[in-house]
């Protein structure tokens, strides 16, 4: 049985990877900030909310409470996974608080500081910090490490937004790097970049509108889920590819056009 950690997993991409993982059959580590007992956003998602969606659909769904800029509680995280699993199968590193502010480029110096704390510190540093800790438990199975970012062209600043463009092509750079250092030992690691994905945070900023042409959170899990089961996997290790292109490449649809 697949054992899986997803960081910021409350809602958007991280709880479509880990739904789509229960259809597998899979046993999820829920992992986020967001909790019913404590919430920091208005936004619905809580990681109980999203554990018991993961039963429903027949995985198994174990809800844990972390912030990935507290380095205990990550720390306390592997070591739970590693006392009852002794090894973890996938890693899907996608906690990131990007849109915690008002999401507007402009000149470097105009953009508000604390977007180094929402992009930086809890994007690209809570992504490093969950690798770190995650990488034994990953090559015990020859596992997959998964960190969810965006591709773009390097000529482009993306977003028009310099805190956010510094943390996507960190994200690709660190999986590069992680990728090179797990492939003597069997595991694998790469960047993940979704499309335009309705999570709760595009649709409330839309007021409630179905944006046309974007993709359901569940998606981004399905290329999650034809990488899982890919014998050759190592194939794409240190690569950032997108969701489209493994569509293409795998055969696996949107949950609309099923």
């Amino acid at each position: 049985m697949t054992v899986a950690v997803i960081t910021g997993a409350a809602r958007g991409v991280g709880r479509g990877v880990a739904l789509a993982l229960a259809e597998q059959g899979a046993t999820v580590y829920v992992t986020d900030r967001e909790s019913r007992a404590r919430k920091h956003s208005e936004l619905p998602g809580t990681v109980e909310d999203t554990a018991e969606q993961v039963d429903r659909r027949g995985g198994r769904g174990i809800p844990v409470v972390v912030d990935v800029t507290d380095d205990d509680a990550v720390a306390g995280l592997f070591e739970r996974v590693r006392v009852a699993h002794g090894g973890l199968d996938l890693l899907v590193a996608n906690a990131f608080d990007g849109n915690a502010l008002p999401f507007r480029g402009g000149p470097f110096w105009t953009l508000p500081w604390a977007h180094w704390h929402n992009m930086i510190d809890s994007g690209v540093r809570g992504h490093a910090l969950t690798a770190w800790h995650a990488a034994p438990l990953l090559i015990e199975r020859r596992g997959l490490a998964v960190l969810t970012g965006y591709a773009h062209d390097a000529d482009e600043v993306l977003g028009g937004h310099a805190f956010y463009d510094l943390a996507m092509t960190a994200i690709s750079r660190l999986a590069a790097t992680l990728a090179r250092d797990l492939a003597p030992h069997g595991a694998a690691a790469l960047a993940l970049s979704p499309g335009f994905t309705r999570t709760e945070a595009i649709t409330a900023a839309l007021g409630g509108a179905v944006p046309p042409e974007s993709d359901s959170i569940e998606f981004p899990g399905r290329a999650v889920c034809a990488l899982l089961a890919d014998p050759d996997v190592t194939r794409h290790s240190g690569r950032t590819v997108t969701v489209a292109d493994l569509s293409a490449e795998y055969g696996f649809v949107d949950v609309e056009n099923s």
